[in-house]
């Protein structure tokens, strides 16, 4: 669980950052999860759009991840889902760069 503190931090970097994937008509496939999941490792933190034909709202997409990805949702804002996971293997981490 992250603190409201680093979920602030967290949003304040996303911010300057364009989504990474995309969820669309497909909502969210097994390739889809494979692919947020391979992402995710490698970055911690991503920014995911969510498409207007998608079937999922925005807020169902990020509990659908959290629960199969087991990561943190760092928020929610209009069709946009931010969610951080940490990586033990990577060498710097997002949080110890504040």
């Amino acid at each position: 669980m992250i603190s409201s503190k680093d979920r602030a931090y967290l949003k304040r970097i996303i911010s300057v950052e364009s989504p990474v994937y995309q969820v669309g008509k497909d909502g969210l496939s097994q390739t889809n999860i494979e692919g947020i999941d391979q992402v995710l490792t490698a970055r911690e933190l991503i920014k995911i759009n969510i498409l207007q034909n998608c079937d999922m709202s925005a807020k169902e997409v990020a509990n659908s991840l959290q629960q199969t990805l087991n990561c943190e949702v760092v928020g929610v804002i209009g069709r946009k889902v931010i969610i951080y996971k940490f990586n033990p293997k990577n060498k710097t981490h997002i949080l110890n760069n504040k």
